[in-house]
């Protein structure tokens, strides 16, 4: 049968342990959820067939642990009950420590954001319970909210806090915005799946 005939089954074993490491090296956290239910899920078979059953019922409850996550995670990505968005002033100390701490990320995502612009600003927090998952910076243009910068850390990457500042918060038009322009530059823009519409050349405009 050949090598691969006879060692299968290691080559099963030790896959199911490589993606559980690689698991672990995950930001994100629901990536990290379902890479490690992925291994677990591997393992379990593995040790099914060499009957190691104590690795089999923990590699169970360990998959099913993860499921359980994963199900809450999906859960909490529309869930407006999860996130809150907290307005700050652009100078704040806190939203300051943000910008110094993600800034290499920032300008992955937006190499254009200019984190001290000229004009009115205004700057959102978007949190979870007591953690940051995102940031928005907007430009005031008479009723059209420039957006200078819609970043989400990289643990909650999979999701998209951004959207209750777009879509169900009242904040914005409660400051006299009736439109959002977003900027030209940004990579991965996810606009398009909120009702945002192509405004030409790479940016999106969405009316309140």
């Amino acid at each position: 049968m050949g090598w691969l005939g006879d060692h299968w089954l290691d080559l099963v074993g030790w896959g199911g342990s490589a993606l559980l490491v690689y698991s672990l090296l995950q930001a994100r956290v629901l990536r990290f959820r379902t890479l490690n239910l992925v291994g677990c899920l591997v393992l379990l078979v593995f040790n099914a067939l060499v009957s190691v059953w104590p690795m089999v019922g923990m590699n169970a409850v360990l998959a099913a642990i993860n499921v359980w996550w994963i199900l809450r995670l999906v859960r909490e990505r529309h869930d407006e009950a999860a996130f809150e968005v907290v307005e700050v002033r652009p100078e704040d100390a806190y939203l300051r420590h943000v910008l110094r701490t993600h800034a290499a990320d920032i300008a992955r995502f937006q190499p254009d954001f200019d984190p001290a612009p000229a004009g009115a600003q205004h700057a959102f927090v978007v949190l979870k319970g007591d953690e940051t998952v995102g940031v928005v910076v907007l430009r005031e243009d008479g009723d059209v909210a420039h957006v200078q910068l819609d970043y989400v850390t990289p643990r909650y990457r999979d999701f998209s806090p951004g959207e209750f500042l777009w879509r169900r918060s009242g904040v914005l038009r409660d400051l006299g915005f009736r439109h959002v322009l977003t900027p030209p530059g940004m990579v991965g823009a996810y606009y398009p799946h909120l009702g945002f519409r192509e405004h030409g050349g790479g940016q999106y405009v969405l009316d309140l």
